[in-house]
């Protein structure tokens, strides 16, 4: 498996970082310059316009002008089991702002919900983002009617704090993580 130095390992997945070269070939739908670079298999629904600019909120220009802040923690969720598939992504929608806050997403194939893993792969990625400089809080939203959204986010230490409208999607229920750092 290509094994990557930045990779968070968990029991049954490998969170690989998102590079510049990885969200070119999802930007642009190339499915075989993905699964060389990732060394792993796409969902057959992968990728879709609308899924991936769910997971880019920021446009390609601002991505490509600084991929390193833009990138900033995303990973992909990376199966341990043989063959290796890419079944979800966890992203942060850039590097911490000045008050410490980052916003954690992630999406997960329809075919491995239901067994844990998105829990596995938003729990490690919360974690590793804590434990970096700058980091105060991570966030998140969802729907509030998404059930096993919200107990994603629960499962992961996030508390509730209130409501977020957005201007597409309505209100969004806002979860939050306060980091105890020293």
């Amino acid at each position: 498996m290509g094994s990557d130095e930045r990779a968070i390992v968990t029991d049954r997945l490998e969170l690989r970082a998102i590079t510049l070269p990885i969200f070119e070939a999802v930007w642009s739908g190339d499915r075989v310059e993905f699964e060389r670079l990732m060394q792993a298999s796409l969902p057959k629904a992968w990728p879709n316009r609308a899924l991936i600019e769910r997971a880019f909120t920021a446009s390609p220009e601002r991505i490509r002008a600084d991929p390193e802040g833009r990138l900033w923690g995303d990973r992909l969720m990376i199966t341990r089991s043989d063959p290796p598939r890419c079944i979800g992504s966890v992203v942060f929608h850039g590097k911490p702002d000045e008050s410490g806050l980052v916003e954690v997403g992630y999406g997960l194939d329809d075919g491995s919900q239901g067994q844990g893993l998105a829990t596995e792969a938003v729990r490690a990625a919360i974690e590793w983002a804590v434990a970096q400089p700058g980091v105060r809080v991570v966030s998140a939203t969802t729907f509030p009617l998404h059930i096993p959204s919200i107990r994603v986010l629960e499962k992961c230490g996030m508390h509730r704090a209130g409501f977020r409208d957005h201007e597409l999607l309505g209100d969004l229920l806002v979860f939050e993580l306060h980091c105890r750092k020293g």
